[in-house]
């Protein structure tokens, strides 16, 4: 399995800032992998430290930051003869020891010459809560579950993946319906590496869901183990309440649908917690189209989508005959799917921040908004090929943006006010409207 951000670690060890780096990402989207899978491949040694349940590693850094110290508490511990510059530090799980995590700082000020890389499933809620923690100190590289074309390579389709990289449109137009049979598969695969891995072995659907529900019921077992035991319940109540929300024409997440006269209060930390762990996305609301969107967002109008396409099916309860078979994807939660890939590939492949905009009345609504290259981009998602954009329209006759997308199962054409990219292709969009 290839991971695109290998690139990006690539670049951090070669960096002449380099600092500790710090992996964040939701539990099961590949962390421990690729930290092994890079120091293997371009290290000549790796020393793997996990610090769940580790009282030996409480211990080591539970005296001084004496650098020298740790380091030789590190060799014991890995077995590895740790030497500057040819070994990668890997510190597993390092939000269970909070002085672990304030070491980076004193690694980053006095010993740049060791390469460290941490991660942590629950790292965002250590942060949050007060884990004692340098902003500056560290570098940090989010990961996320597969993207589409990530998913294409572990399924050995080289050629078409190459296809797509290249935004070659004529040769993709001739392979269109496979490329819509594929992104139908992804719709119910998803991107988490343990579901991809199985599939690619048996192309089984029903293990695929299988695999896909422990996964959901691990997630809520982390919130009975970790979230204060008064929130419990408010978490799980907003957890499974997303695809009834995203399954509504207008997604602006409503508290009221949770329970009758469900007030944000009640809410808000559970909410946090579920955004720290990194298995929920927030998607604000802006009034306005100037740069940066970030200045305008209203953080009482909202939508929330889960962190992978396939686990939102799995919990919506959609079989396989449901979504695979037909012309269209389904008609009941196609534009909740359709929404929720294009969300994650925006993110996994091009690392935007998005939002959404509509207008005042909520007459009109664009489904995301991003911003590329110093302009604000409009995105309108449509789930199959019906192409009408009234919404997107008013946005454009309104703020007049010069470069306006719409990402459909249509092939890909340029008009003179927009862009139709294949939602296959969406993840290119960077390179797309700059062609």
């Amino acid at each position: 399995m290839y991971r695109n951000k290998i690139e990006e670690l690539k670049k951090w060890k070669n960096s002449l800032n380099r600092k500790p780096l710090i992996i964040r990402g939701a539990r099961q989207v590949g962390k421990t992998w690729l930290m092994k899978e890079f120091g293997n491949k371009f290290y000549d040694k790796c020393a793997y430290i996990n610090f769940d349940d580790n009282s030996r590693m409480d211990k080591l850094f539970d005296g001084d930051f004496d650098l020298e110290r740790i380091i030789q508490g590190l060799k014991i511990e890995s077995g590895v003869n740790i030497e500057p510059e040819n070994t990668l530090i890997i510190l597993d799980e390092i939000q269970e020891t909070p002085k672990a995590l304030k070491a980076l700082k004193y690694f980053c000020e006095n010993a740049r010459q060791y390469h460290i890389i941490s991660a942590g499933s629950l790292l965002g809620v250590a942060i949050h809560e007060g884990t004692s923690f340098h902003v500056g100190k560290v570098d940090f590289l989010d990961l996320m579950p597969l993207s589409f074309f990530e998913f294409l390579e572990a399924l050995g389709e080289d050629e078409i993946l190459k296809l797509l990289e290249e935004n070659d449109f004529k040769m993709i137009d001739v392979f269109n319906s496979k490329l819509k049979e594929y992104l139908k598969l992804y719709y119910y695969v998803g991107g988490m590496p343990e579901v991809v891995n199985i599939y690619t072995i048996n192309k089984d659907l029903k293990e695929v869901r299988k695999i896909q529900k422990e996964l959901l019921d691990a997630y809520e077992q982390d919130f009975s183990k970790h979230a204060p035991s008064n929130i419990v319940p408010r978490i799980r109540q907003l957890w499974h309440n997303i695809p009834t929300q995203l399954a509504r024409e207008n997604k602006k997440f409503i508290y009221g649908l949770i329970k009758e006269g469900a007030r944000a209060r009640e809410y808000e930390i559970a909410l946090s917690w579920l955004i720290d762990c990194g298995i929920v996305y927030q998607v604000n609301r802006v009034n306005n189209c100037k740069i940066p969107l970030s200045a305008y967002q209203d953080f009482n109008a909202f939508k929330l989508y889960m962190l992978d396409v396939g686990l939102l099916a799995a919990m919506a309860g959609i079989d396989d005959k449901t979504l695979l078979n037909g012309n269209d994807i389904f008609e009941e939660f196609k534009g909740s799917l359709t929404e929720q890939y294009v969300l994650c590939q925006l993110k996994q492949c091009t690392a935007l921040d998005v939002f959404y905009w509509s207008s005042e009345r909520g007459t009109a609504e664009v489904d995301f908004i991003t911003q590329i290259d110093g302009k604000n981009v409009p995105i309108e998602v449509k789930a199959n090929e019906n192409l009408q954009a009234k919404s997107l329209k008013t946005f454009i006759q309104k703020y007049k943006t010069s470069i306006n997308v719409r990402t459909s199962m249509s092939k890909y054409r340029k008009e003179d006010w927009l862009i139709n990219i294949p939602l296959y292709s969406i993840g290119n969009i960077k390179t797309i409207t700059n062609m």
